[in-house]
């Protein structure tokens, strides 16, 4: 399915709100749209299906993190857990000079970021396929980047656990949340310390368009992360560290 001359109006029209021209972009976002929609007769890569969902929900949700002055050009980025390539491939289409690993442990949906990677011709991005709790423990892998990337939907203390290892002291964790928070965060402090981050800033939002409350929480890598961590595969979000 094609993305509609209205679904590029509205693409257009919310990343304007966030402050983006998406004009030049407009063709790869389509295609990705083409893509995304097409495979996903098949294959379950989201249950998000209707154009203005896929809009609003994939392509401008991710790209609210451009919303935070952290997230520079020339930055190695990784998405951990990025399922069908979100927020990494929107965000790899409008920031060209950054790049992007896009990791998760489900082969049919890395398959499909690859595809996606090929398909739009992105030379800035590239899909990993398995785990953060054993890449973390890669030489190569660990501590190396600048920031990581995860559209939460563990606990932020899980997520800390499969995201922390992975960024350099002095970078940075930006987790994407929906409204509420605050109890979240509360219980992941005593984490956070554990792993070597802190909380440094939240940012709150409302997505463009349907005014849905978002939250971007920002750690800061402050200290290394000692070796014992992340814990064994499966064990960060069945047993999240307090």
């Amino acid at each position: 399915m094609q993305m509609t001359p209205t679904g590029k109006q509205l693409l257009l029209k919310a990343a304007a709100e966030l402050g983006l021209n998406l004009e030049t972009h407009i063709p790869q976002f389509s295609k990705l749209f083409e893509l995304l929609t097409e495979v996903n007769q098949t294959t379950n890569l989201t249950a998000i299906r209707d154009e203005q969902g896929i809009i609003l929900k994939h392509f401008v949700d991710s790209l609210t993190c451009l919303t935070y002055p952290g997230l520079l050009e020339a930055m190695s980025v990784i998405d951990v857990g990025t399922g069908a390539g979100f927020p990494g491939l929107p965000l790899a289409i409008v920031r060209p000079d950054t790049h992007f690993d896009l990791l998760d442990a489900t082969k049919k949906k890395i398959e499909f970021v690859a595809r996606a990677i090929q398909t739009l011709g992105l030379q800035n991005a590239r899909a990993l396929w398995g785990r953060s709790e054993e890449l973390a423990h890669e030489n190569v892998k660990r501590e190396t980047y600048g920031a990581a990337l995860s559209r939460a939907v563990s606990s932020l203390a899980t997520v800390a656990e499969l995201t922390l290892p992975l960024v350099r002291v002095g970078g940075f964790v930006l987790v994407q949340k929906g409204a509420n928070v605050e109890q979240e965060i509360a219980g992941a402090r005593g984490a956070l310390r554990k792993l070597g981050g802190e909380i440094d800033q939240i940012l709150r939002l409302e997505l463009p368009v349907s005014k849905e409350a978002r939250n971007l929480i920002i750690l800061r890598k402050v200290a290394a992360t000692p070796p014992a961590y992340p814990r064994k595969p499966g064990v960060p979000a069945k047993n999240p560290l307090s």
